[in-house]
């Protein structure tokens, strides 16, 4: 008796959407609100918009900080299709293995080749998007052919043995309470950095990320896909619409509650620059309800025509990622050149910067519309 291949997995329309959304909310930096606002430092307007496109200083967090989160918590919603995707198609087991391992490591080197442009030295340094997710990618592979219980433990594992590892971490003497062990400088973290990081050439000694931000952030980063994860599970077992979207809602505020419940008291700070564990579960759980939201109005309501303009880039959005690194730079210099340097006055000098963007902004979504028709998608 012939045994045939598992079907091959239906295409939600609500993960291309939300990923859209979030590559939207990355290529939206082009428009650059913050130059307006210090132009029109009256404009309360302005003002919102420049803080909801920049990285908080230290603790919660603006929409801007929702982006990688946001980024990684799709990952781990795609994988369960991806891996019913590759079962539909025969690939072995092994196959598989290698592939996310391959995966894994393009990212990482990835990430390291855009930090190095107009550089005169390799930059090897892993806290951005893409080494995040490539370091913690084989990890979260070999759990999504886990059991739901298994990616439970895990989940609590990384959660609660993370914040103990900087709980316990000894630090200088200070009065300054508990909070002081999430401290920018002095930290498991850093310490770690200040050793891995050396082990790789440089032209002088790696004491510090500026901003914070630590190699080991994938661990934590590994969180965040994983509560993705479960939520890409939920949605492959076909139970009822209502049954799912009141799961996916009631993790979302579980996850917000908890999150800014253990920054209240003082257990662990909701900061994204160290990814602690509270920020995990805070900005996990706005995850769960943005795609609560695109759920129930793509794949069950079946309004799918507004949402077009989303799909076209997060169908895409590795190509997306890599025009925001490459491409602006160009295209502002083009337009430019061919314009002349006051293009961009036709509303005013304080609004220059939001029409050179949007420019840009509009340049990168044809182009990404262009290889939406004629289904190119760049894919690693």
């Amino acid at each position: 008796m012939l045994e045939t291949a598992p079907a091959k997995p239906p295409r939600l329309g609500s993960i291309d959407a939300c990923r859209g959304l979030v590559m939207v909310l990355m290529l939206g930096e082009v428009l650059n609100f913050a130059a307006v606002s210090e132009t029109l430092p009256e404009s309360g307007f302005w003002r919102f918009l420049a803080w909801h496109q920049h990285h908080v200083a230290w603790a919660g967090g603006s929409l801007h900080d929702l982006i990688q989160p946001s980024f990684s918590f799709l990952v781990g919603v795609a994988l369960p299709f991806s891996l019913a995707s590759r079962a539909s198609h025969g690939q072995p087991e092994w196959k598989m293995t290698l592939h996310a391992c391959w995966r894994a490591l393009v990212l990482v080197l990835l990430g390291v080749f855009l930090r190095s442009i107009d550089r005169d030295h390799t930059v090897w340094t892993f806290e951005d998007t893409l080494s995040q997710i490539g370091l913690g990618y084989p990890v979260l592979y070999w759990l999504g052919r886990r059991s739901a219980r298994v990616q439970g433990i895990a989940l609590a594992v990384i959660l609660v043995g993370y914040w103990a590892a900087w709980a316990l971490y000894p630090l200088p003497g200070t009065n300054d309470g508990f909070a002081v062990h999430w401290n920018k400088l002095s930290n498991p973290g850093v310490a770690f950095d200040r050793w891995f990081l050396n082990l790789f050439p440089r032209p002088e000694p790696f004491t510090a990320n500026g901003g914070g931000y630590l190699t080991l952030n994938f661990i934590p980063t590994l969180g965040t896909m994983l509560l993705g994860l479960i939520a890409g599970r939920w949605l492959r077992a076909g139970c009822p619409a209502k049954q799912l979207l009141r799961k996916l809602a009631v993790a979302g505020v579980i996850g917000i509650g908890a999150g800014w419940l253990l920054h209240v008291v003082g257990i662990c700070p909701v900061v994204k620059r160290v990814w602690t564990p509270s920020w995990t579960l805070a900005s996990g759980g706005a995850c769960f309800l943005m795609l609560a939201v695109f759920y129930a109005l793509i794949d069950v309501r079946g309004w799918r025509k507004w949402a077009y303009p989303l799909v076209v880039v997060g169908a895409n959005s590795m190509a997306a990622y890599l025009m925001a690194h490459l491409m602006e730079g160009f295209l502002r210099g083009s337009f430019a050149t061919h314009f002349g340097p006051g293009y961009a006055e036709v509303f005013g000098g304080a609004y220059a910067p939001v029409v050179s963007g949007f420019l840009i902004f509009a340049c990168f979504w044809m182009i990404l519309w262009w290889m939406y028709r004629g289904k190119i998608f760049l894919k690693v």
